[in-house]
């Protein structure tokens, strides 16, 4: 991309500037809330669920929690992603634009930047790797961007990027780590924020705050203050006591935990665990970034390590509280709870953060201790909705613990490997 100098600081106020950029190329997606995951997330789980788990024999948590759902699969082409990839090409100058644009993404960055791309009347080159899901190497194209196809490892890629830069001068657009990236990510917090305000003015029953209501009136969430304004609102329906994002290569989570630095809003990441998915859980558990994940986790969205510039936020404690992970089949669990109860249609990658609040013991007795008897109003992104009918039926139509996406085979030979792809 361009110089990495030539960006605006990572703060909420570069957040806010943001979003007034980007705000009529893109959709302020709606927040739902719903009354049964709500219930179903404060009622304790089985003894039996525990089984297997460090939580084996212990005294399920019992927290209250009152969930506000960030419904990005509502945004165009399907997913956040596009939020980014407006802001990135909005910061570009004229004679940048002109040389096009070119990155590497399995699906949902490579349809933003193509969409992007179009409406800036600019050519697009889309790396895409021979995993990607059929139907978003056909919706890429469909935006009228150039997909060119190479392997899954991140050396094949770059090459290939590599290749392109040299012989076009297209700008790259990275899918993830870069500032311009994070800050347009960061925006959809913004948005979370004045809607759950919004939802609960209107019904205070929505909050597990709702005693407090008064409380909000007028109050000033520009974050300049965070000790006065999070010791006010803590206390008052209509201000999140945690966010909780999908965490892949960290641009969504590091761009929301910017957004709401110094408003009293905690802020967690959610990975999958399969085959060594949860990279910076395990990262910021060693204290040092993992830069390497091979995984085929159904959650494809999330087959790609922390970048380094979001790792310098996810590992700060000030902005990301701790990153949580779980199993296909949680996944999967929730996934099919949003589709039957919520009447909405979500991607594996999508849900995580759900899976983290009804399953993850350790993030439910941390809830049930720091929420008490009023518990927390949290929200969660569902960072999008890019599948098919065919996708969902092959997740669902065999054991759980073989469900997977439909793709495309990862190269010449077919072999299953899949190695930090960006979605």
């Amino acid at each position: 991309m361009a110089n990495l100098t030539e960006h605006p600081p990572l703060t909420r106020p570069s957040v806010q500037a943001a979003h007034e950029l980007i705000k009529t190329s893109i959709h302020r997606t709606p927040v739902l809330t719903s009354n049964t995951l709500s219930d179903l997330a404060s009622t304790a789980q089985s003894h039996d669920a525990l089984v297997g788990t460090p939580f084996e024999g212990q005294r399920p948590a019992r927290p209250r929690m009152k969930f506000f759902f960030k419904c990005e699969n509502h945004q165009r082409i399907g997913a956040f992603k596009i939020r980014g990839a407006f802001h990135a090409l909005s910061r570009l100058r004229k004679d940048e634009l002109l040389r096009g644009v070119v990155t590497h993404s399995s699906g949902n960055h490579a349809q933003a930047l193509a969409l992007a791309a179009r409406t800036f009347g600019v050519p697009a080159h889309i790396v895409m790797p021979k995993i990607s899901t059929p139907s978003k190497i056909a919706a890429t194209q469909g935006y009228g961007a150039k997909v060119i196809f190479s392997g899954s490892t991140s050396q094949e890629r770059e090459a290939v990027v590599e290749e392109v830069m040299k012989k076009t001068g297209a700008i790259l657009i990275p899918p993830y780590d870069h500032p311009n990236i994070i800050l347009g990510q960061g925006t959809m917090a913004l948005e979370l924020e004045e809607q759950v305000k919004e939802l609960v003015r209107e019904d205070e029953s929505l909050s597990a705050h709702s005693q407090g209501k008064a409380n909000i009136a007028n109050v000033d969430m520009n974050g300049d203050g965070p000790t006065a304004v999070h010791g006010l609102l803590k206390q008052g329906a209509g201000h999140l006591d945690a966010v909780i994002t999908p965490c892949g290569g960290g641009g969504m989570l590091s761009g929301v935990a910017t957004a709401l630095s110094g408003t009293g809003t905690t802020v967690f990441g959610a990975e999958p665990s399969f085959e060594g998915a949860d990279d910076a859980r395990r990262g910021l558990a060693a204290n040092e970034r993992i830069t390497t994940v091979k995984t085929l986790t159904i959650a494809d969205g999330l087959r790609t390590p922390v970048g380094e510039i979001t790792w310098k936020v996810i590992s700060d404690k000030s902005k990301v509280r701790g990153v949580y992970a779980v199993s296909e089949e949680q996944i999967l669990s929730a996934m099919k709870l949003v589709l039957e109860r919520m009447k909405i249609v979500v991607e594996p990658s999508a849900v995580v953060g759900l899976a983290v609040c009804l399953y993850d013991e350790g993030f439910r007795h941390l809830v049930e201790e720091e929420g008490g008897e009023e518990g927390w109003d949290i929200g969660i992104v569902l960072s999008g909705g890019n599948t098919t009918v065919e996708a969902i039926t092959k997740m669902f139509a065999v054991e759980q613990k073989k469900g997977e996406r439909a793709e495309g085979k990862l190269g010449a030979d077919g072999e299953r490997i899949a190695e930090n792809v960006a979605g």
